[in-house]
C-alpha cells in the first residue's frame, strides 16, 4: 500500500510512495505526530536526480528491517530540496556545523519542535541501523545532551540573520581581490578552478570575462578559453544530445555526475553566449545551440514550462539502475548502430577504447582534441544515428516539476541568447515561458508559487521564496529588453514590489529567504552566497540595479546598494563564493549605461543586442513610464548614464562608436 507521499506532486517524493517507511511530507501533521508520540523526527532530504539518494533509498528505505526501525523509533519526514530549499538550507547549515561537510541525501534528527541535534549525509544500511538505535537511546536517556546540541546548532543557524551591513557599498578592491583569487585557483592545464570534483563556476568565469571585456588581457582570455573548451570537450558535455551534466568527478572534466539540471543549462548557456559575443568562436555558438536544443526538446512542457532535471541513473534490461548507462557506449554498440566503417571514424573522433573509460563503457569526449568541436560531415551523421539509437534505450528519470526560480534563470538566458544569435524561435520559446509563469505560477492575489506539476492537484504549490522573486525580476526585465514589449517591465516592477514588501530586512538590509507571512521555520534564513545557483541576495542586487536603470525608480537602486552592503563582508572573506554579487558591484562601481532606441529602428536595436554589454540596459519598442522616454523623438538612439544622455545618433556605426567609447 502506498504511503502519504502518494498524495504529493514532487517526483522525488513520489519515488518514495511505495517505501515501507511511514513517510510524512513536511508539515504540521508530522510535527504533531512526533509531539504526541514523544519521539524524535528523522528528516531525509534529497532530490530526484541524486544518485546517492537512490542508493540510500534502495539500501535503507526499501528495506523491511530498516523501515521497521525507522517507523518504531521516529516520525519520518521526506523533503524534496528543490521544492523546499528554505527547509534544506537551514538543516544543511546544521549538518555542516556538525560534520564540516554536507551533501545529499541529507539525514537530520530533530526534536518535535523541528530543532536539529544530529545529522549527516549518506549512511549504508549497517551504519544507519546502528545510528538510529544510538539516536533513540540519546533521545530517551540523555536529554541534556540533546539540548546541548540543539543550543549550539541554533546559535550556528542564526548566523545569516545576524550579519550586519558594511557602512558603504563594496568598491573595486573587492573585484580585484576576486580576480586575483580566481587566477590563483585556476587550473592552467585543464581549466576551471581548484581540484576535483570540478563544478562549472559559471558566475566566476563570467566575472573574469567582464574584466577582459573592459581591459583585455591574455591571462583573463586564457582562463575563459581553457575552461570553456575543456568543459565542452569532456564527458560533462553530452556530445550526442547536447546539454551539460552537473559536475565532473575528475580534474579533466571526463567523468561527470550524469544528472542534468535545468539551472546548469541556464547558467552555462549564459557564459558560452557571452564568450561567443566577446571572442567570436563559433564552437561556443554550437554549444549554445545544442544546449538550448536539448532544453527545448527534452525539458519543456507543451504549455511552455521548463522541467527541473534528468536523472543520473537509467535502468538496464533487468530494471536495475546504473549511473551513466544511457549516455555511454561500447565499441560493439557503436558498430551495431553505425556499421564498421562509420564506427571506426566515430571511435577515433570520440576517443573510444575497447576497455572503456567508465566502468567498462565509454563516455564520449574530445579531450585529446580540446576545443575542436566542429564535426565533420560523417561525424555529424554518426551523431544523429547514435542519438536516434539512444532514444530507444530506457531513459533516465525525468523530474517534470516546474520551478519558478530555475525557469526564470533559463528564461533570462534564453532571451539573451535569442537576441544575440538572431533566433526568433528561441525568443518565442522565452515569451511562451514568461506567459506560462504568469498564468500557472502567479496566484489570483498577485503572489507567487514556487513549484508546478502537470498532474498535481493543485498543480501549483509552495510559497515562492526570495530567489524565485529575484530571478523573475531579472527574467522579465531581460524579456522586455529582448522583445520591446512594455508589459514585461510592468511585470518586473510588480514582482520587485512584492519582494521588497514581504522579504526585505528593514534592519540589516537584504532579503530573507521566506516571506514575512510564510510558514515560520526555526530561523528566518538569508541566502547570501552564490553556489550552484546565484544567491537570492546577489540576484536581487543585479535585478534591482537593472530595473532601476530602466525605470528611473531610485528605490530599486537604493535597495540594491543596501543588499551589497550586507554581502560586503562575505565578499571580502570568500570572493569565490560571491561571483554574481561581485558582478553587481561591478555594475554599481562602473555604472550602468542606459540605451534608448525610439521608433522603428531594428538596425539600431541589433547593434545593442549583438554586443555583450554587461553594464548596459536597453529600452526600445513600446514606451513605458521612465525618464528615458520623456520627450524623445522617433528614429534615434540615445546613450545615457544616470539619465544624462549624449547627443542622439541615427546610424548603426555611430551607435557602435558611442557604445565602444562608454
Amino acid at each position: 500500500m502506498a504511503n502519504r507521499l502518494a498524495r504529493e506532486t514532487s517526483p522525488y517524493l513520489r519515488q518514495h510512495k511505495d517505501n515501507p517507511v511511514d513517510w510524512f511530507a513536511w508539515g504540521p501533521e508530522a510535527f504533531a505526530a512526533a509531539t504526541e508520540r514523544n519521539v524524535a523526527i528523522l528528516l531525509s532530504v534529497g532530490y530526484s536526480a541524486c544518485h546517492w539518494c537512490h542508493v540510500m533509498a534502495h539500501e535503507c528505505f526499501e528495506d523491511d528491517d530498516v523501515s521497521a526501525e525507522m517507523n518504531r523509533l521516529f516520525v519520518n519526514i521526506k523533503v524534496d530540496r528543490e521544492e523546499r530549499p528554505d527547509v534544506d538550507a537551514i538543516y544543511m547549515d546544521a549538518v555542516q556545523a556538525l560534520t564540516g561537510r554536507g551533501g545529499w541525501p541529507m539525514t537530520v534528527f530533530l526534536t518535535p519542535a523541528g530543532k536539529p541535534f544530529y545529522g549527516g549525509t549518506y549512511f549504508p544500511k549497517p551504519q544507519f541501523l546502528a545510528l538510529m538505535n544510538t539516536i533513540d537511546d540519546v533521545w530517551r536517556n540523555k536529554q541534556a545532551d540533546v539540548e546541548q546540541n540543539v543550543s549550539a546548532l541554533m546559535d550556528a543557524l542564526g548566523r545569516t540573520t545576524n550579519i550586519q551591513p558594511n557602512p558603504d557599498v563594496p568598491g573595486v578592491e573587492v573585484i580585484n581581490a576576486a580576480l586575483a583569487q580566481f587566477a590563483q585557483n585556476f587550473d592552467e592545464e585543464w581549466g576551471g578552478f581548484g581540484a576535483a570534483p570540478k563544478f562549472p563556476s559559471t558566475m566566476n568565469l563570467d566575472l573574469v570575462l567582464r574584466a577582459h571585456a573592459r581591459h583585455p588581457s591574455d591571462a583573463a582570455r586564457t582562463v575563459v578559453i581553457t575552461s570553456l573548451d575543456a568543459m565542452a570537450s569532456g564527458g560533462m558535455y553530452d556530445h550526442i544530445g547536447g546539454g551539460f551534466a552537473r559536475y565532473s568527478v575528475d580534474r579533466e572534466w571526463l567523468v561527470p555526475h550524469f544528472e542534468k539540471m535545468l539551472y546548469d543549462q541556464a547558467l552555462l548557456i549564459r557564459v558560452y553566449t557571452h564568450a561567443w559575443l566577446v571572442f567570436g568562436d563559433d564552437r561556443w555558438k554550437q554549444v549554445v545551440e545544442e544546449t538550448i536544443g536539448y532544453v527545448l526538446n527534452e525539458m519543456t512542457h507543451p504549455d511552455g514550462g521548463f522541467y527541473s532535471a534528468e536523472d543520473a541513473d537509467s535502468p538496464d534490461e533487468h530494471g536495475q539502475g546504473h549511473e551513466g548507462l544511457f549516455y555511454t557506449w561500447t565499441t560493439s554498440e557503436l558498430v551495431e548502430v553505425l556499421g564498421e566503417d562509420l564506427a571506426a571514424e566515430a571511435i577515433a573522433y570520440w576517443e573510444v577504447t575497447a576497455g572503456g573509460n567508465f566502468e567498462g563503457r565509454n563516455i564520449l569526449c574530445r579531450l585529446s582534441h580540446r576545443g575542436d568541436l566542429t564535426r565533420p560531415t560523417n561525424i555529424e551523421r554518426a551523431r544523429k544515428l547514435l542519438f536516434g539509437a539512444r532514444q530507444s534505450r530506457p531513459s533516465p528519470g525525468l523530474d517534470n516539476k516546474v520551478l519558478t526560480e530555475w525557469n526564470a534563470l533559463m528564461l533570462a538566458s534564453l532571451a539573451e541568447a535569442a537576441t544575440a544569435m538572431g533566433r526568433a524561435d528561441w525568443l518565442a520559446a522565452a515569451v511562451d515561458n514568461g506567459e506560462f509563469l504568469l498564468r500557472e505560477l502567479r496566484r489570483p492575489d498577485g503572489r507567487w508559487h514556487r513549484s508546478w506539476q502537470a498532474d498535481g492537484t493543485p498543480r501549483a504549490r509552495h510559497d515562492a521564496l526570495a530567489a524565485d522573486h529575484a530571478c523573475l525580476i531579472d527574467a522579465f526585465t531581460r524579456l522586455a529588453e529582448a522583445t520591446g514589449h512594455a508589459h514585461w517591465i510592468g511585470e518586473a516592477t510588480s514582482v520587485a514590489d512584492t519582494l521588497l514588501d514581504h522579504f526585505w530586512d528593514t534592519d540589516a538590509g537584504g532579503v530573507f529567504t521566506t516571506a514575512d507571512d510564510a510558514e515560520a521555520l526555526i530561523v528566518r534564513h538569508k541566502d547570501l552566497m552564490d553556489n550552484a545557483t546565484p544567491s537570492a541576495n546577489s540576484v536581487t542586487a543585479v535585478a534591482l540595479y537593472r530595473l532601476g536603470a530602466l525605470t528611473g525608480e531610485a528605490r530599486f537602486t537604493n535597495h540594491a546598494d543596501q543588499t551589497l552592503q550586507l554581502i560586503g563582508r562575505i565578499m571580502a572573506q570568500a570572493p569565490t563564493a560571491c561571483g554574481n554579487a561581485i558582478a553587481a558591484v561591478d555594475m554599481r562601481q562602473i555604472g550602468l549605461t542606459e540605451v534608448l532606441i525610439t521608433g522603428d529602428r531594428p538596425d539600431l536595436v541589433a547593434v545593442v543586442q549583438r554586443s555583450w554589454l554587461p553594464n548596459a540596459v536597453v529600452a526600445w519598442g513600446e514606451p513605458y513610464e521612465s525618464p528615458l522616454w520623456v520627450d524623445r523623438p522617433d528614429g534615434f538612439a540615445y546613450v545615457c548614464k544616470n539619465f544624462a544622455c549624449q547627443l542622439p545618433v541615427s546610424t548603426p556605426t555611430d551607435l557602435q562608436s558611442l557604445l565602444t567609447q562608454r
